[in-house]
């Protein structure tokens, strides 16, 4: 059996258990309604949850933009320049030991328990960890291409969109994987804590009433949310893995070219 069918196997399974563990009473309904009971609390009230999706992906699109865009530029020039690395590494490291959820009170002080608040709080959760290992990648780049880059009078910007980042692009994208996961997580739970919209607001108003099937129908879209991501994540690995052969093959190009024009001894 191949990896692929079990894994549709197993889920196939847990959503059979979803529904027939609450059906038969195993599990009270007050702690998992079954599937079709949650399905059907979001269908019916799917205007609402609609609204709130909305709210929810306007705010993780931006929070991943601030987030993901500026951790993957600031790790870059972070990690290939020496001195700015000894300096900043250290505080940022400390930093994302902190839990930074204690923060959020500040935001909403600071910005409301709008949007603004949400995206602050969750650009910075994802910008961390994005960050930190962006400027881990760099520093495992061949320093010859550098050195080559620099020989050939490229600038700063040229070395890190031509060499740098393209050279760093599988530490890049665990790196965009853990901080688009952290903007999705604090997001939501941003809502949760104190708002007045979103999917993370829904699941806090209807969990205060003991409404189980419309919580789980607004986890189920958190759910949907994150697998979403991952798909794109994912396409985007397939185009670096096709970019990175191409390079290679290349590579390998001019070694047997170079090894030819070698005289024989």
């Amino acid at each position: 059996m191949s990896a692929k069918t079990l894994r549709y196997l197993i889920v196939i399974g847990l959503i059979a258990l979803w529904e027939l563990l609450p059906r038969t009473g195993l599990i009270p309904e007050l702690f998992l309604p079954s599937l079709s009971s949650t399905l059907m609390a979001g269908w019916t009230d799917a205007g609402e949850y609609g609204h709130a999706l909305a709210v929810t992906l306007y705010e993780v699109v931006v929070s991943m933009a601030f987030a993901c865009g500026g951790g993957i530029l600031l790790g870059a020039i972070v990690g290939s320049l020496p001195r700015p690395r000894v300096l900043i590494m250290p505080m940022v490291s400390s930093l994302y030991a902190v839990p930074l959820v204690i923060l959020y009170p500040v935001f909403t002080v600071w910005l409301g328990i709008g949007s603004e608040s949400k995206i602050a709080f969750a650009s910075i959760y994802g910008f961390l960890p994005t960050m930190l290992a962006t400027a881990a990648g760099i520093q495992t780049i061949d320093p010859q291409l550098l050195l080559a880059a620099r020989s050939m009078g490229a600038t700063l910007s040229q070395r890190l969109v031509r060499v740098i980042i393209p050279a760093a692009i599988p530490t890049v994208l665990s790196g965009l994987r853990v901080g688009g996961a952290l903007v999705i997580v604090g997001v939501v739970v941003s809502e949760m804590l104190i708002s007045s919209a979103g999917i993370g607001y829904l699941i806090s108003r209807y969990r205060t009433i003991l409404d189980s099937p419309h919580v789980f129908a607004g986890v189920l879209l958190v759910l949907f949310l994150a697998i979403a991501f991952n798909a794109v994540i994912r396409w985007i690995e397939r185009k670096a893995a096709i970019w990175q052969t191409g390079t290679r093959a290349g590579e390998a190009n001019d070694e047997i070219a170079s090894g030819a024009m070698q005289p024989a001894t």
